[in-house]
């Protein structure tokens, strides 16, 4: 199942080279196995798609995960920088939610 998806995701990236949604999905999909690829897919996202906000919240916790603790932090902030100029407030609340939650285990 996940194969198919992947495949798609890339046939709509092909076809849409702009839009930054398969690329986001594709790095969600290939978070448990591929790694790498969702860190160079989250890298191109930030930036190439700065104000694609989706990306912030998981390409953060991405960082956190593989202990770029510094890179985390930055993603955080300019996530919630972006977010404050635009009308998603549950968005931007998630956001400032996560990164407390980051700072609660990063400085604690």
């Amino acid at each position: 199942m996940q194969a198919k998806r992947i495949e798609q995701l890339k046939n709509f990236q092909k076809e849409d080279p702009s839009d930054p949604f398969p690329k986001y999905a594709l790095a969600l999909e290939y978070l448990a196995h591929q790694p790498e690829k969702s860190k160079a897919l989250f890298e191109e996202l930030l930036e190439k798609h700065p104000h694609y906000s989706a990306t912030y919240y998981h390409a953060a916790d991405f960082f956190y995960r593989i202990d770029e603790i510094e890179k985390a932090r930055a993603v955080y902030s300019k996530g919630i920088e972006i977010l404050k100029s635009t009308d998603d407030t549950k968005a931007l609340r998630e956001l400032q939610n996560a990164y407390q939650n980051f700072q609660f285990e990063v400085d604690y």
